[in-house]
């Protein structure tokens, strides 16, 4: 059942969207993978979630209980089943999950020092000294980067069909001076990857890439920018995601209106600044790439 809807249920989503849902149902599979899909009840489902909360968040007990659903769902239209089971049960509260971080200036100083080195470090600079979101820098293209202007068009991401997240994501963003030199030097080093890599190399005119010029993956980026914090002295528990959440702390601890760094976020509404960023921020007066450069520069 698991294996039809990735296979045709998915049609159309990318090749990491299918491994995504493929991963997210193995823990549940685990425990009714064994039980004939005809066969499997509502208090089946509600028993391997309940298994599943106990260990897991509560964010995550969600994912997978819709991936399942959606699975079911699937057969159901096929007709190899009469009902959809996993509809009929609640989602079971899980663990609580750890919030989400901010880095303070100081982290932040010591993270831009230890990025300079490393072959992800662009990605971590722009990530936060620009506020995008780690899917934008991962579709980011070089034909939407002026360097000589200082501008990145923030108008793709690695979703379905590459568009952003909302219509407000697309946005030109003035690049802080630390931004554009780093890129500068990232786009000497890929350039050398380049030529090492010859015929091997696929130009996709991505911004960010494996060293033979396709994608980067999630978990890339993960391993390498978990590195890049460890030799920053930071620790090891920071997401990438996270350089977003610090980028507007960062503004408002310094002391940016909530509309405009919603405006600068790619938010939907200010209401969407204020709920997720609610600890970070606090009202005051200067802007993006100035308050970046005030810092950092």
């Amino acid at each position: 059942m698991v294996s039809d809807w990735l296979a045709e249920g998915l049609d159309g989503r990318s090749g990491e969207t299918v491994k995504l849902n493929r991963n997210v149902l193995k823990p549940v599979v685990a425990y009714i993978g064994d039980i004939e899909l005809r066969k499997l009840t509502a208090h089946d489902v509600r028993r391997a979630l309940t298994r599943l909360a106990a260990t897991h968040s509560s964010r995550t007990v969600v994912v997978v209980h819709n991936a399942l659903t959606r699975a079911i769902r699937h057969a159901e239209a096929n007709r190899h089943v009469l009902h959809n089971v996993a509809a009929l049960v609640d989602t079971p509260t899980g663990q609580k999950g750890r919030p989400s971080q901010a880095l303070t200036a100081e982290q932040a100083v010591e993270l831009l020092a230890a990025a300079q080195d490393a072959r992800l470090g662009a990605y971590v600079v722009l990530c936060l000294l620009t506020g995008i979101r780690t899917e934008e820098a991962r579709a980011l293209r070089w034909d939407h980067v002026d360097l000589e202007g200082g501008t990145i068009a923030v108008w793709r991401s690695v979703r379905r069909g590459g568009d952003t997240k909302t219509e407000r994501s697309r946005r030109t963003l003035r690049l802080p001076r630390t931004a554009v030199e780093t890129l500068r030097q990232h786009q000497a080093r890929q350039a050398s990857e380049r030529l090492a890599a010859g015929e091997l190399w696929k130009d996709q005119g991505l911004v960010f890439t494996t060293t033979l010029g396709t994608l980067l993956g999630a978990g890339n980026v993960r391993r390498q920018f978990k590195a890049i914090c460890q030799t920053a002295g930071i620790g090891s528990s920071w997401a990438p995601r996270e350089l977003r959440t610090s980028y507007v702390s960062l503004l408002s601890a310094s002391g940016v209106p909530v509309e405009e760094i919603a405006r600068l976020a790619g938010h939907s509404s200010s209401r969407t600044t204020e709920v997720l960023y609610r600890r970070e921020l606090r009202p005051v007066l200067v802007k993006g790439a100035e308050v970046m450069d005030q810092l950092f520069g």
